[in-house]
């Protein structure tokens, strides 16, 4: 007995090798006749060990190489601090900061000689959106609130606990441009509906604005305004891009499109060629849908807002969007040309306070709130923005660290590893819409509060308080100027 079985194993051990070496025969052959890799036809076999390290030194980098604030996008120093703050662990560190205060760019905040006291300080005031101009204005109570990120472009569970920890936080939900979804509406929170080019969820069977769709998202009490997306800063110049294998049964109800088929967004509105265009339409979606209505875009010079705030005093002030949303070139939730996304668009650094400029020069401020977007997921960038001029700060990705994404890079590919970004029911199940929607929350508040927390150190009262005066950037020479030297508070008019 023990012979045969010894003869049976020396068998399959001759066909496993045999086996082996036909497939190391098939690559060979298969590599050395190709013609499309250089590498591959002259190291047959051997070459492929090539592009699998190549796949995966990014990964290696992230974890093993860069230092804690080297990473691009964002560094593990700042993803740490997201998760700290999103599991409430707090945002102390131990033994000085990494952060490099000599290093161009650096924000140094101007710290009272006299901070304010516990007593003294009060809870930074809510501001009303389109109050007096559109028969429902809207009351924002959060200076941090959540960006624009698409159902199809984030997973059903990812939206459901995005909606749940908005509505726990008090802050707003952008919907993205790719319409109103039941899990955006499951949480009850604030919502801001975007029109995008595409016009998904809006649309009639033209692909053209549907007054009948509009009125009917509108009646609902928890869809506060509404958004005209021309552009973003991932992609200004391009429309929305949604891969065929993201677009589920689901999504394609919700889009009005057809299943399994790539979801590209024309790369502005057809019926949007001009500014006075433009606030024709702002107008016509106030007017059907009596809610707030605002602008996003992202800035490339300063014509834009220039023309837009001389066409609003032109025209009167109802004809101004409620809100304008200005995304930085730096923002990029969204699958993109890496041609547009490296090098499209102002940084938020700079196109924020020159659009803030053209409203305080034009005298609108008060009539238009502005809100920033683009790579702002720290308190102090918040901070920053606020004393550039900004009233509200929307983040995407860094609502999305709180959700749990560890940048994997893969958020066009139906394969993120976090179920942030994936309709692969097998991979969604990481993410717990019952434990994570509280981490929303927790981020959320930790933000508002250290911002706050800053405030206070400078002497102010509550947040809405900040100026640029406030705010230090670190010059190439290694010294520190003034953001109200670097951008002077323009004279009205």
């Amino acid at each position: 007995m023990s012979g045969i079985l010894s003869i049976l194993s020396i068998s399959l051990g001759a066909l496993i090798a045999a086996a082996l070496l036909a497939t190391l025969v098939y690559f060979y052959i298969r590599d050395i006749t190709q013609k499309k890799h250089a590498i591959l036809r002259n190291y047959p076999i051997v070459g492929h060990l090539r592009y699998f390290f190549e796949n995966l030194g990014e990964y290696f980098r992230q974890y093993f190489f860069l230092n804690d604030r080297e990473e691009m996008p964002f560094n593990r120093a700042t993803r740490a601090w997201i998760y700290r703050l999103a599991k409430k662990e707090g945002g102390a560190i131990g033994f000085g900061s990494t952060y490099k205060l000599q290093e161009p760019g650096a924000l140094i905040f101007v710290n009272a000689p006299f901070p304010v006291l516990e007593e003294e300080r009060q809870p930074t005031p809510p501001l009303v959106i389109g109050e007096g101009f559109c028969a429902t204005p809207y009351i924002a109570r959060s200076i941090f609130n959540i960006s624009g990120m698409s159902f199809g472009a984030i997973s059903k569970p990812a939206v459901q606990a995005l909606s749940r920890g908005a509505a726990e936080a008090g802050c707003w939900l952008d919907t993205g441009e790719g319409g109103l979804s039941p899990y955006h509406l499951e949480g009850a929170c604030d919502l801001i509906m975007q029109i995008g080019t595409a016009k998904y969820g809006l649309r009639d069977a033209k692909g053209n604005l549907s007054p009948e769709k509009l009125r009917a998202l509108a009646a609902h009490d928890t869809v506060r305004a509404f958004e005209v997306k021309l552009s973003q800063g991932a992609k200004p110049g391009k429309g929305g891009v949604l891969l065929g294998a993201k677009v589920t049964a689901e999504i394609a109800a919700v889009r009005n499109i057809p299943v399994g088929q790539d979801s590209l967004s024309p790369n502005r509105h057809y019926d949007i060629g001009n500014i006075d265009e433009l606030l024709d339409f702002v107008e016509r979606v106030r007017d059907l849908s009596g809610k707030p209505v605002g602008i996003k875009t992202a800035i490339g010079g300063w014509h834009f807002s220039n023309e837009l705030c001389e066409a609003v005093l032109r025209r009167g002030l109802t004809s101004a969007p409620d809100f304008l949303v200005i995304d930085g070139g730096e923002g990029g939730t969204g699958a993109a040309p890496q041609a547009l996304a490296d090098h499209m668009g102002l940084s938020i650094d700079e196109a924020l306070p020159r659009v803030a400029d053209a409203l305080y020069a034009s005298g609108l401020k008060e009539r238009v709130r502005l809100i920033a977007s683009g790579k702002l997921v720290t308190s102090a960038r918040v901070a920053w923005a606020l004393a550039c001029g900004a009233d509200f700060i929307n983040s995407a990705r860094g609502f999305m660290f709180s959700l749990g994404c560890v940048q994997a890079l893969r958020c066009h590919t139906n394969s993120c590893p976090t179920g942030v970004t994936t309709h692969d029911p097998r991979l969604q199940r990481g993410l717990v819409v019952e434990e994570k929607y509280l981490r929303v929350a927790n981020y959320c508040r930790a933000v508002n509060t250290e911002v706050d927390m800053l405030a206070h150190s400078c002497g102010l009262v509550h947040a809405r308080e900040f100026r640029r005066e406030h705010v230090r950037i670190v010059q190439p020479s290694g010294r520190s100027e003034a953001l109200s030297s670097l951008y002077p508070y323009p004279l009205r008019g």
